[in-house]
């Protein structure tokens, strides 16, 4: 099979397109139980039980394509939302800091 430039092309860019479109994906959702956990600031819960901590860690790329960063954060909280819930029964999160190396915690509290 002779591959002209406009069949090759138009492979390259359809595969480019989709390793684009996954770079945008969010790859995780928020559970049932997630969808109780909120998000907030040190000083929200100040009247709050802290329980503990967990660290997620998210892709930050896919293939050679670097996702948006709006996209990871949103990815770290459904993760850490998730976790709260499941493995400690809270509903309230805190960022202990910025996403950094696809890695990020949360404070995790009962309010």
């Amino acid at each position: 099979m002779i591959h002209t430039p406009i069949r090759t092309g138009a492979i390259l860019t359809g595969a480019l397109a989709i390793t684009l479109g996954l770079g945008a994906c969010t790859f995780v959702p928020v559970t049932t139980e997630g969808q109780h956990v909120r998000v907030a600031t040190a000083s929200d819960v100040r009247n709050c039980q802290r329980l503990g901590s967990t660290t997620v860690t998210i892709t930050e790329k896919v293939g050679f394509v670097r996702r948006p960063p709006e996209k990871l954060a949103q990815e770290a909280e459904a993760t850490a939302r998730n976790a709260a819930a499941k493995d400690w029964n809270g509903n309230t999160i805190v960022p202990m800091g910025p996403l950094q190396d696809g890695r990020q915690g949360f404070d995790v509290y009962r309010c």
